[in-house]
């Protein structure tokens, strides 16, 4: 099946893997400092549409995602949400929403047929912004986030970076995520 309608996200249809391929450089509580972990990493992409919003047309990827250290068995870290794209407004937006009570929307501009584009979020905006609970917002404060995505045919890789500002570090936090990915399989 063809997937033009998706423009960049096109290619993300389906399912990914990495090996112990991920690096996460974080601050980790329990030890009161930044660390790197190593991480092994399943996604699947589901796309759905047309999404219609008046005069706007979206076509989406249903996502889910986690993020396994090296022997655990339970992820460290999921999401789920949806990627988006609007291609009269040459948008494309990812949504999504992590199990510490934080929602998160990020957009940027892509041609349709992009194979590398970045997006962004700041806390305060309107339109891409970083929303979190009571309690993050006041200990580990989520003020912007930025990735790059890179699609290939069989690969999949982002970079991102989380700047937080957190009470028990003495400055910004820039969280680290980097990984390439796999594809398994283009089954939605």
């Amino acid at each position: 099946m063809s997937y033009e309608e998706w423009g960049p996200l096109g290619g993300l249809v389906g399912t990914w893997e990495s090996g112990w391929d991920g690096l996460d450089v974080s601050y980790h509580n329990e030890d009161g400092k930044i660390e790197e972990t190593v991480y092994r990493e399943k996604v699947a992409f589901k796309p759905f549409g047309p999404v219609d919003n008046g005069e706007q047309c979206l076509y989406g990827l249903d996502y889910r995602m986690a993020a396994y250290r090296q022997g655990e068995d339970n992820p460290f870290h999921t999401e789920i949400g949806y990627w988006m794209w609007d291609g009269g407004a040459k948008q494309v937006m990812r949504c999504f929403m992590v199990p510490r009570a934080s929602t998160l929307i990020a957009g940027g501009t892509a041609e349709s047929d992009a194979t590398t584009f970045q997006l962004e979020a700041v806390l305060g905006s309107n339109t891409y912004g970083i929303l979190s609970n009571k309690y993050l917002d006041e200990v580990a404060k989520t003020t912007r986030f930025d990735v790059t995505v890179t699609v290939t045919d069989d690969t999949y890789a982002y970079d991102e970076t989380t700047v937080v500002e957190h009470k028990r570090w003495p400055t910004v936090i820039m969280h680290t995520d980097r990984n390439t990915l796999k594809l398994v399989s283009r089954d939605a």
